[in-house]
């Protein structure tokens, strides 16, 4: 049996951190653009859900920026940048993503596909069989008030023909922390299309961020991948926590930065698995019990027509390392919520 190692802290303590509690100065407003939604603090661009990228599967988050002023996540394949991993082409700064809903693969995409068949039709023609699509579908709501943005959307889960298998509605919230920290908060609500559809156990599946290169561990530039409990580098790969924070420079040189992926108890199978490389890949991945955590249980999800299940998230952009941040405390903060 698991125990949470966040210990509440006293209410007055928890008024005092409030991470969450957007400052009086920043404007946090969204803006609809052609190809996604665009989220802006002080007229300043924050991130964008892109949503009209005829080259990939799916939305993604690009680019991200911190509250050092600069990109926190890889910009590879949106854009080449000298010095930068060209690897893994479907990770897409900030995306969700499953390789086997009903067996079709929204992780991966067309260009991953064209690499590996290296110029095989016939290769590329089998491949494509199994692809499937994360489709936006529309949007429900943009607002702004009080600091804070709001961006609901409808996803659907398509296979290779076209037909949907699911649907979520996923939920953004956009605030600034009173230190200068960015938030995103996310909640994911699936919801069956076809009769049975099955989110299989997948190591390629989840939430997922794509670090800036520096900040990798493997860029040997002081990068580190930390958990709730302590498990550092390669340690974290597999195991559950509350939460996981990747830090380091954001370019070389430069000041420590870091993004911190918090699991919420609400969502599916809290604490989630990790699924942290030290190239620079973290995911929070509830799909995995077996693929990723190595437990003896089947992790896939099957959901009947009309049956649903949660992923709750806040991603942190931060300064200075996890404890600078006090990420575990925003944790309890937010496991309050």
């Amino acid at each position: 049996m698991r125990t949470n190692p966040a210990i509440l802290l006293p209410s007055l303590l928890l008024a005092l951190l409030a991470p969450v509690q957007p400052t009086a100065a920043a404007e946090v407003t969204l803006r609809e653009d052609p190809d996604g939604v665009s989220v802006m603090i002080d007229g300043e661009l924050f991130t964008k859900y892109v949503t009209g990228d005829a080259s990939t599967n799916k939305p993604y988050f690009f680019p991200v920026i911190g509250p050092g002023g600069k990109e926190m996540t890889r910009a590879y394949p949106m854009r080449d940048v000298p010095g930068e991993a060209q690897d893994h082409p479907h990770h897409r700064s900030l995306w969700f993503g499953h390789q086997f809903v009903n067996d079709f693969d929204t992780w991966h995409e067309e260009l991953t596909l064209a690499q590996r068949a290296k110029g095989d039709e016939a290769k590329l023609a089998e491949y494509r069989k199994k692809l499937g699509a994360t489709k936006n579908r529309e949007i429900l709501e943009a607002s702004h008030a009080g600091g804070r943005a709001r961006l609901r959307v409808v996803s659907d889960y398509l296979d290779a023909s076209g037909e949907r298998m699911a649907e979520d509605v996923r939920t953004f919230v956009f605030s600034v922390g009173p230190d200068g920290a960015r938030f995103l908060d996310v909640e994911i609500v699936f919801t069956g299309v076809a009769d049975s559809v099955t989110f299989s156990d997948a190591k390629d599946a989840g939430l997922s961020v794509r670090v800036a290169h520096a900040m990798s561990v493997k860029a040997d530039q002081g990068g580190r991948i930390v958990t709730s409990d302590g498990h550092e580098g390669e340690e974290a790969w597999g195991k559950r926590a509350v939460w996981c924070d990747f830090n380091g420079p954001v370019e070389e040189g430069g000041a420590t930065y870091g993004i911190a992926i918090l699991n919420h108890p609400s969502s599916l199978r809290h604490p989630t698995p990790w699924h942290a490389r030290t190239y620079g890949l973290f995911t929070a991945n509830p799909f995995g019990l077996n693929s990723v955590a190595g437990e003896e249980q089947d992790g896939a999800v099957v959901l009947k027509k009309g049956e649903s299940f949660t992923l709750r998230h806040r991603i942190i952009f931060h300064e200075g390392d996890e404890k600078q941040a006090r990420i575990a405390e925003a944790w309890t903060v937010y496991a309050a919520e």
